[in-house]
């Protein structure tokens, strides 16, 4: 996955997000709320692999040795 494909995922999931906030209801609550979570999850992926890719390439190093981190090691980061 190059840059441009990671930020196309992040766009999709984005959008994805935004679908879900704009159209929850109290019966989907529980559903949207743990879909929400997932990707939160996965977007913390996603941003981590191109912050990783992009550090790669700025040190000379080959971005595509970048890996994604597991969800808890991405989740538990300091802002």
């Amino acid at each position: 996955m190059d840059n441009q494909d990671l930020l196309e995922r992040i766009q999709s999931l984005v959008e994805e997000e935004h679908r879900l906030r704009d159209s929850s209801n109290s019966e989907d609550d529980t559903d949207n709320r743990a879909r929400l979570a997932q990707l939160e999850a996965q977007l913390d992926q996603c941003w981590d692999l191109l912050r990783q890719r992009r550090a790669k390439k700025n040190a000379g190093e080959n971005p595509d040795d970048a890996e994604p981190r597991p969800v808890n090691e991405v989740e538990g980061y300091r802002q």
